[in-house]
């Protein structure tokens, strides 16, 4: 299903990224505004507690953000089951937000595709689309190593040239002590360094511009 329900996060990522949404938006709003430059406003889509904390992929996250014209070119470049938002949202300039939310770090070390044979090569083909287009020089498969990271580049990609105003934005709580998650900002800068070196990226890539690093302290979200 490409809308998936949730349940109230009660730990982690799901439960910070719900509460800031849906409760305390400013936590997200505030940065990301100031980040993307132009726009007043953000409008949350997802994941809403009026709509059963929902989480889209596929045609339905494309429909969410107002792009759903793109799901057939998607079908093309991505199989079914592709990445599943933590949160969409629009500004009120039109532009696109995606979101990928985490507690502690290692919740970039995601494992590789589960892709079949039939799904595979079509994964592999638009991730080294992408890659060529961020000017990337991999020491290590994208499909094999941080893959998560890795598609979520690849759908930004996909809406970028498809001339459509999508920005990734990676938030990073910090102060989760269940999670013992990162304690400043700079713990998750240092993570996701690392993960641009093993990705054969530079920090300055030529979709970085487009990716946005948000750091709320889950002690305003309480």
């Amino acid at each position: 299903m490409s809308r998936v329900v949730q349940p109230q996060g009660s730990r982690g990522s799901l439960k910070w990224i719900q509460r800031a949404v849906n409760t305390q938006a400013s936590a997200l709003n505030d940065p990301i505004l100031a980040a993307v430059n132009g726009p007043n406003a953000i409008e949350w889509l997802s994941p809403l507690a009026s709509d059963d904390y929902a989480e889209y992929r596929d045609a339905e996250f494309l429909q969410r953000i107002g792009a759903g014209d793109l799901a057939p070119d998607l079908a093309k470049f991505w199989p079914q089951r592709g990445p599943q938002w933590d949160a969409l949202a629009r500004t009120d300039r039109g532009d696109l937000l995606l979101i990928e939310a985490k507690a502690h770090i290692g919740e970039i070390l995601s494992p590789g595709t589960q892709a079949g044979d039939t799904s595979r090569p079509l994964i592999e083909a638009s991730l080294a689309q992408t890659a060529n287009a961020m000017g990337a020089q991999p020491r290590a498969a994208w499909s094999d190593t941080l893959f998560q990271l890795a598609n979520r580049f690849a759908h930004l990609h996909f809406l970028r040239s498809h001339n459509r105003p999508a920005w990734l934005v990676l938030v990073g709580f910090i102060r989760d002590s269940d999670m013992n998650g990162p304690e400043t900002a700079r713990e998750w800068d240092v993570a996701y360094e690392v993960a641009m070196h093993v990705m054969g990226l530079s920090m300055r890539h030529p979709l970085s511009r487009y990716v946005i690093h948000v750091h709320p302290d889950v002690a305003l979200l309480i």
